[in-house]
């Protein structure tokens, strides 16, 4: 097996988590997460230039969907299952888009993973 394809599949074991610091709200558009700006310069630059508070992101409807999935029990294989039941051909290539997307929210600190779980029927 090669070292990607193991890396990918171990991938599928992890348990996302939202950030408990983003507020994120359901709207007819898709999800909307609030990432709030806190840092020194984030507050420096709200003073001079009137950042906002805090930046909106609109999930487009594949995000939504996985984002509504996020429960901190369900790994990122059952998400992929629901995605697969929910999209069917037009979620594919599953794996890589899901890893992908996860690896993207967590870079981003939308999520984080709780640890690794192993499950017998995988």
């Amino acid at each position: 097996m090669s070292k990607r394809k193991k890396s990918a599949a171990n991938y599928l074991d992890y348990i996302p988590e939202r950030n408990p610091e983003f507020f994120w709200e359901r709207r007819p558009e898709g999800v909307v997460v609030k990432v709030p700006h806190t840092g020194f310069y984030d507050r420096l630059a709200q003073m001079l230039f009137r950042k906002p508070e805090a930046s909106r992101i609109t999930l487009d409807r594949f995000g939504s969907f996985v984002w509504e999935q996020v429960d901190g029990e369900r790994s990122v294989y059952e998400i992929a299952q629901l995605v697969k039941q929910e999209y069917g051909e037009e979620a594919e290539p599953l794996y890589e888009r899901i890893v992908t997307y996860f690896g993207i929210l967590r870079d981003n600190r939308f999520i984080n993973f709780q640890h690794e779980r192993i499950k017998a029927q995988h």
